[in-house]
């Protein structure tokens, strides 16, 4: 491992502070990444939980429909359909974990008004469809919120952990060489200037 510093006192104090710093540094950013690890467990827990639940309220939104097909028919489904409001707003926060913004989906339409029944007996068939409907579209939303949440998650905890790595494997590496490096000079001049001094009082003293 090359060193390029000069073998000084001032160096050596200078050379042990950086290797304080960087050894701290590593131990937060390891606290960092265990932290992050564990929130992104936490979310892919319920992740997990968000898929199956939406495969459920889509199974039961499509049973409901071809039920209200059946019962109200395709005409009143198709009129109901092309009155209902084509998008949803949602409201974005931001939720930090050590540093990670995660956004918080959810959404914030008003609550729908009450449907009108064009035929007697045959509303609440399409009413229950867009209550189903309704169900699948907030399950989507957290569904959406949890993926964009582990999505900024594994990319801190890649970053977290390239610069553990770079501390523990370079950084302080060579910065214990270079201190094992200035110690060792130091010790040699030392060596050098007391061999030196004897060398002169044995002149002197002859």
């Amino acid at each position: 491992m090359p060193v390029r510093i000069n073998p000084t006192r001032m160096n050596l104090i200078n050379v042990k502070k950086n290797i304080k710093v960087a050894s701290k540094g590593h131990d937060l950013l390891k606290r960092k990444r265990e932290v992050l690890v564990v929130e992104f467990m936490k979310l892919l827990k319920l992740s997990g939980a968000d898929r199956d639940y939406l495969d459920k309220v889509l199974k039961r939104a499509y049973s409901v429909t071809a039920m209200s097909s059946a019962y109200a028919g395709d005409f009143e489904l198709n009129a109901a359909a092309s009155n209902m409001q084509e998008s949803t707003k949602v409201e974005i926060t931001i939720k930090n974990v050590m540093g990670v913004k995660v956004p918080e989906i959810s959404a914030t339409t008003a609550e729908p008004a009450p449907p009108e029944y064009w035929i007697m007996g045959t509303g609440a068939a399409v009413d229950d469809v867009d209550e189903s409907f309704a169900e699948v579209k907030k399950a989507v939303l957290e569904m959406v919120k949890r993926e964009q949440g582990l999505k900024r998650l594994v990319l801190e905890i890649e970053k977290t952990k390239r610069r553990v790595n770079a501390l523990e494997y370079v950084l302080v590496p060579r910065l214990e060489f270079q201190s094992g490096y200035i110690k060792m000079r130091l010790e040699e001049m030392e060596r050098d200037t007391f061999s030196a001094l004897k060398h002169v009082k044995r002149r002197i003293s002859k």
